[in-house]
Parts: C-alpha cells; sequence; structure tokens
C-alpha cells in the first residue's frame, strides 16, 4: 500500500488479533512516567482516546468510523512521501490495528500514544473508567491532559468496612477493586461461669473489641504504604468507628473519611458509595483550597494566578501544585504571547534545538506536562467558575523568586 492510502487501508480494514495484549490499569503511574519522559519529536506524536463503553444494549461503539474521519484530515497536512508522513501512516495502522483486535471488553475507555519515527514508540492503556469524549491529537509530545485528569477523577484509595469482629478491606484504583481482603477478630461467647460478673465479661468483650481494631488499622496501614493510597475511608458498625479512629498512626488522620455504608454491601456499592464520598468531597476541597490561594496571591505569599504567572512559575520550577479548570481544555487555546514559554525543545537538522512546534501543543497540555515533569501536583479545579476570573489557572509555589 503506497504512503498516502495506508491510513486508508487501516481504517477500512479489520485486522484482528487473538491476544489482548494490556491488562486494565489499576495506576497512571507508570504509563505516566514514560509519557512524561518521552522527549519532543519532529515527527507527529499521535494521542487518542476513545471511549468503549457499552450504550445500554450492551454494544461497544465502533470506533472506527471516527478514526477514519480524523486520520483522513490529519494525513492531508503532511506531503506525501515525508518522513512525517510515513511515521503518521506506520502510526494509524498500528492504532487501527490495536483498536480493531486488542481491547479488553471490560474496558471502558482506552488511551493510545504512538510515534512510529521515534523509535517506534507505542503507550496503549486500557481503563475501566469512562473516556468522556473520543479524541485525536497530533503533536510534538503525547497529550496528557485527559490522562491526568482521570487519574485525579479515579484516585487510589482504601475503603475499610467493619463491624466489631470482622472488617473487610478494599483497595480502589481507576474505578474498579483492585484487592479485597478480610480481617476477624476473636468472637466472644457469653458463657455460664460461676462467678462471672457483668463488667468481667463487658471488659473482655472491649479488649476484644479494641484487640480488633488495632489488627485491622495495622493491616490498613500497611496497606497504604504498599499500594500507595492517597484516601481512606471507614465505613460501617457505628460503634466501632471511633475504636478504630483511636488507632489510626498520625500519618494516616489527614487521609481518612468515615461515611455510613451498609456492613454487607457488595464490592460495586462499596466502590460507587465510596467514590462518590471521596468526589463530594473533593468539591469541598476545590472550593477551600482556591480560596487559599487567593489570599496567598493577594498577600503576595506562595502563589501566582493567570496562564503567564503560572507558565513562568512551571518552566522556572516553582510550582509545588497547579491548580487547572476542568473547563480549560475548551475554552483556553494557547495565546501567542505565552506560546515559547513551555514549548518543547525539539532537535533540529543541524543537531541544536528550536521551540518552534510543527504542532503546538494547547496550553491545558503544556500546563500539566511540565507540571509532572517537574513532580508538581496537578489538582482540577471542576466548577470552572472558581478559577474564571484568573483565566482558568493558578499554582501554590515552593519558593518565590
Amino acid at each position: 500500500t503506497s504512503s498516502s492510502s495506508v491510513w486508508t487501508a487501516a481504517c477500512s480494514s479489520s485486522v484482528m488479533s487473538s491476544t489482548i495484549t494490556a491488562p486494565l490499569a489499576t495506576t497512571m503511574e507508570e504509563p505516566l512516567a514514560r509519557l512524561v519522559a518521552f522527549e519532543p519529536t519532529t515527527f507527529p506524536v499521535l494521542s487518542v482516546y476513545l471511549n468503549t463503553q457499552p450504550d445500554q444494549h450492551g454494544r461497544t461503539p465502533d470506533a472506527t468510523p471516527y478514526l477514519h474521519r480524523e486520520f483522513k484530515a490529519l494525513a492531508r497536512t503532511w506531503a506525501p512521501g515525508s518522513p512525517e508522513r510515513h511515521s503518521f501512516d506506520q502510526d494509524v495502522e498500528r492504532i487501527v490495528s490495536y483498536v480493531t483486535g486488542k481491547i479488553d471488553p471490560a474496558a471502558n475507555g482506552v488511551a493510545l500514544f504512538a510515534c512510529w519515527g521515534a523509535e517506534e514508540f507505542f503507550e496503549a492503556i486500557q481503563l475501566t473508567t469512562p473516556v468522556s469524549d473520543n479524541r485525536v491529537y497530533a503533536c510534538s509530545q503525547p497529550h496528557l491532559y485527559h490522562l491526568a485528569r482521570l487519574d485525579e477523577q479515579y484516585p487510589r484509595y482504601a475503603a475499610v468496612l467493619t463491624d466489631m469482629n470482622t472488617a473487610r478491606i478494599f483497595v480502589f484504583g481507576l474505578g474498579h477493586v483492585i484487592d479485597a481482603e478480610e480481617v476477624k477478630g476473636k468472637k466472644v461467647h457469653r458463657v455460664k461461669v460461676g462467678g462471672w460478673s457483668q463488667a468481667r465479661y463487658q471488659r473482655r468483650v472491649g479488649n476484644a473489641h479494641q484487640e480488633h481494631a488495632k489488627e485491622v488499622i495495622e493491616r490498613l496501614a500497611q496497606i497504604v504504604r504498599e499500594d500507595k493510597v492517597s484516601h481512606v475511608i471507614l465505613a460501617g458498625d457505628a460503634a466501632v468507628i471511633p475504636l478504630l479512629q483511636e488507632q489510626l498512626p498520625q500519618e494516616l488522620i489527614p487521609m481518612v473519611q468515615v461515611m455510613r455504608l451498609d456492613i454487607h454491601a457488595s464490592e460495586q456499592d462499596v466502590l460507587t458509595a465510596t467514590l462518590a464520598k471521596l468526589q463530594e468531597q473533593e468539591v469541598r476541597t476545590a472550593a477551600e483550597k482556591v480560596d487559599r490561594l487567593m489570599q496567598q496571591y493577594r498577600a503576595r505569599g506562595l502563589a501566582v494566578a493567570g496562564p503567564q504567572e503560572t507558565l513562568e512559575a512551571l518552566a522556572n520550577g516553582q510550582v509545588e501544585e497547579l491548580l487547572v479548570s476542568g473547563a480549560l481544555e475548551e475554552s483556553h487555546p494557547l495565546p501567542e504571547e505565552v506560546s515559547a514559554i513551555l514549548a518543547p525543545q525539539i532537535p533540529d537538522s543541524a543537531g541544536g534545538t528550536t521551540s518552534q512546534e510543527p504542532r503546538q501543543a494547547s496550553l491545558p497540555d503544556l500546563l500539566v506536562t511540565k507540571a509532572t515533569q517537574t513532580g508538581a501536583t496537578v489538582t482540577f479545579i471542576e466548577d470552572g467558575a472558581l478559577l474564571e476570573s484568573v483565566g482558568g489557572v493558578a499554582a501554590f509555589l515552593r519558593w518565590r523568586a
């Protein structure tokens, strides 16, 4: 097939595979690290996000017509026979092959990143969480905005559901159960023994309950360390929750939220209820965080607000936490006056570098990518009104110049 028609052949054929090559992702940490480390290139890097969530009849949507349209439009932007077009054509074949034959039926979303010209780079991430919309980007490096947003919307967290004798500990990540286990305490049975007083029996019961709470929290602390959990939810018998809270080590206390939940709830019900609790708390925390940032900014403290100041702070490695409006992708194209501040340095033909990208990334993606590269936390503020007055972008600083 000629270079000019490779994308057509790829999109019109059904390239099937006998194996699924990528398990459902439980964490974004490793793939994000690989994507962030990708060096900008003059070859097109394709970033594809697909919603593969079944419809009400259980049918998975066919993404091929969408990809056909997007790839056809993009193909015209490179000269036939050019190295960039050849790399693009190879990536189209690989992406369509993957989409038609290698997606797990349980996946509700898929993110694909490809650049044949950069040592045949290819990264596929299959998700239990749905991707909101189908999107295709062609830039000089992977488009990470949506991946980072999903990572925050569906964090890795632990939920403890317990009564006085048995605890179920779940670890959730990216919208599904990663692990589940039980911790069973010693049951205390009432027996008829001469000389036993009610007080003695109650002490024994109380000691058993305290021992159970201690065992549960010790196991929870171990899980938090090993699984890099960021939030903890305690739920279940109202009488045992205070006992658990008494046993919490200092480092776990800021992570913990408490809620009411049926001790016999199914895994899916536990996931649905606890995730909703986390997201409700995130809404409240976001408003408080923006308010605190604005106070810092007004006092000329460790904060910046607005695209220009935030981009400059990111370029200097000053940002501790980046706050980005969830509406920024749709409403904020990259302004010309700030486009050069964080433009990736791309090798030129003479062995030097240039900041002139063949395809400039969007402002939101530049912000998120640079924040991730410099170890800054990225927080998405879903209520667009909270950051609207400062252009949808602000940041807490590590230090001020």
